[in-house]
């Protein structure tokens, strides 16, 4: 029995060293978007992230990510479009505080470093299937995961019936996660 006490506790120490969370970290990963508004591209980033990543490369089946960004952080370097965004017509910041991504599946690629991940993108409460293909970089105590993906606005009732602004948008991911 008192083997088992020591054992004990250096197995659950042994086996808690080993896990695979990490925190994105906010100050040095970027999210950002670009879509056309009267023809020509328009740029924005938002921070405020936040979430948890579990990522094991051996073992993607318990590998997820839970993320989030502050919606009222969008930031297109106008800050009379910034303020028009975060209200309903848009992103409802007021009301609809986060947007967030929810993994479901992580696969493999064919390519040495690269998966593909399946989740549901959340922006003003509408949940949609996103999927998209991403590269797994190891960093001093973590990952940087890089990815990017292409979404329809108005799926997420996003800009209204705006005739100036594409309906569609490419989102940009540099996401660095620590343990």
């Amino acid at each position: 029995m008192k083997k088992f006490k020591i054992l004990l506790p250096l197995l659950l120490a042994a086996f808690t060293g080993m896990s695979q969370t990490y925190t994105p970290t906010d100050a040095s990963s970027k999210v950002s978007f670009v879509i056309k508004n009267f023809g020509v591209k328009t740029n924005g980033t938002f921070t405020g992230l936040k979430g948890a990543i579990n990522f094991d490369p051996k073992n993607l089946a318990a590998s997820s990510f839970n993320v989030s960004v502050n919606a009222s952080s969008v930031n297109t370097s106008n800050d009379t479009r910034d303020k028009h965004l975060r209200k309903s017509e848009y992103f409802n910041a007021e009301k609809f505080a986060l947007i967030t991504y929810v993994s479901t599946k992580i696969t493999e690629s064919t390519v040495a470093g690269r998966y593909f991940v399946v989740g549901n993108l959340t922006i003003k409460g509408v949940s949609k299937m996103v999927q998209f293909g991403f590269s797994a970089t190891p960093a001093d105590k973590g990952y940087v995961f890089t990815g990017s993906f292409d979404i329809n606005r108005r799926d997420f009732g996003v800009g209204g019936s705006s005739i100036s602004m594409s309906d569609n948008l490419k989102v940009t991911l540099q996401i660095t996660a620590t343990k």
